[in-house]
């Protein structure tokens, strides 16, 4: 437990601000190597976060490090994807890869508490919750103090900011996001269904709006295995080409399109978000602070997923706490080399679909006979983060030799600079 020296100084080792995946999962690792740990998050728990529920194989891969995969996917387990539009359907299994062939969905009021509740086991971890960061100082480069919004001060050694891609604390560190670079906006709700135990996420990549005008983005069903499905969708933006749509509204239509086949219920507990993705921010470090997972964009541009790069750096970050160093330029070269050619080429290849033309032309390709059903469960393994540095398949020599040509003509692009 953390130190109290008087009665408004907390001294901590680790503070990490955010106590959702990302931060619950740092405190877990930072308690596994005996270091004192506070959490604080704005919010009280359990509370909801706008997400689409959805747990990839990767994400599944993490929560089974954190002894919690089990307790998940006992409840509801998926399969891979069903993907349709423009006339076709492609099945495609989670490929047979490093992190298995196993996913599933939680929604994440109940995913984010059960996954704090288990940092909370650990007898070094503490946590605040309700209570807001609001300020900080300085110590030359190091923070030395943070302040909550009831008064207490926090003093301590490292920091780690989890706080979402709006990253409140984090703009107080200097964190930019760059909106010259893709990001995503989605909205989601909830909708009652008998097929609830459905073990295929369905994504319906053909996505119209009302007046039959194809959207740059992507609609989605992830069953839940509790009499509901988590039906949303999302469209891709640039700050020169922006998504002019009212998300909730397309909810509302995407959802009316898929009643009849999924008996849904009316869409409930509708809320949208903005994501910067792709490492699209800078200023994400200092001498003894890091930012993790969303707030620092470590969101995949090709589908919105972070639940996974957030747990993955999340350890990533605990385990360079023990090395004494300045986390400034060190965090952003750990985070560029394990994610900078994968981001920087789904980065390129969701820019290119904000051009609705071209998804026009390549949709029908892709997901009919007799190249869709080659290329999708392709494309389901890129949109899924399962390729790894270690596979040596033609998909993922295909994947980093685009990686490689991409990054040559778009070097200057910002990855956590």
């Amino acid at each position: 437990m953390p130190e109290t020296h008087s009665e408004k100084l907390i001294h901590t080792e680790l503070l990490i601000i955010g106590g959702g995946p990302t931060g619950a999962t740092a405190a877990i690792h930072a308690a596994r190597r005996g270091l004192s740990t506070l959490i604080v998050d704005a919010q009280q728990f359990p509370r909801d976060k706008t997400c689409g529920d959805g747990l990839t194989p990767r994400a599944i891969t993490q929560l089974d490090r954190i002894g919690l995969a089990a307790t998940i996917t006992d409840r509801y387990l998926s399969h891979g994807l069903k993907l349709h539009g423009f006339g076709g359907s492609v099945t495609a299994p989670w490929p047979d890869s490093a992190f298995g062939t196993v996913g599933s969905a939680m929604p994440r009021v109940e995913l984010d508490a059960l996954i704090l509740d288990q940092a909370r086991r650990q007898p070094e971890v503490s946590l605040i919750d309700g209570v807001a960061a609001i300020a900080v100082e300085f110590d030359g480069a190091k923070v030395s103090v943070v302040t909550l919004a009831n008064g207490v001060r926090i003093k301590p050694t490292y920091l780690l900011v989890a706080d979402g891609v709006r990253s409140t604390f984090g703009k107080l560190l200097g964190r930019t996001w760059h909106k010259g670079e893709v990001y995503g906006i989605a909205a989601r709700s909830y909708c009652n269904t008998p097929r609830s135990t459905e073990p295929w996420i369905h994504s319906h990549l053909e996505l119209t709006d009302d007046t039959g005008t194809i959207q740059p983005g992507y609609g989605w069903i992830f069953p839940l295995g509790d009499g509901r499905a988590n039906v949303g969708c999302g469209a891709l933006s640039t700050d020169r080409r922006p998504a002019k749509i009212n998300t909730k509204k397309l909810l509302h239509f995407y959802a009316q399109q898929c009643r009849d086949e999924w008996d849904f219920g009316q869409p409930d507990n509708v809320a949208s978000a903005l994501l910067p993705m792709g490492g699209a921010v800078s200023n994400v470090a200092g001498a003894n602070w890091m930012l993790i997972g969303d707030a620092a964009a470590c969101v995949n541009p090709l589908n919105g997923e972070g639940i996974d790069y957030g747990m993955e750096t999340a350890e990533l970050a605990v385990s360079l706490l023990d090395e004494g160093k300045d986390f400034s330029l060190l965090w952003p070269f750990v985070l560029r080399e394990h994610y900078g050619q994968a981001f920087l080429l789904a980065r390129t290849a969701a820019r290119l679909l904000t051009y609705p033309q071209l998804l026009q032309k390549l949709g029908p390709i892709g997901l009919n006979k007799p190249l869709g059903p080659v290329l999708m469960p392709a494309a389901a393994r890129l949109m899924g983060n399962l390729v790894t540095e270690e596979d040596s398949d033609l998909v993922a020599r295909a994947w980093a030799m685009a990686g490689t040509v991409v990054g040559r003509f778009r070097g200057s692009s910002p990855l956590w600079s």
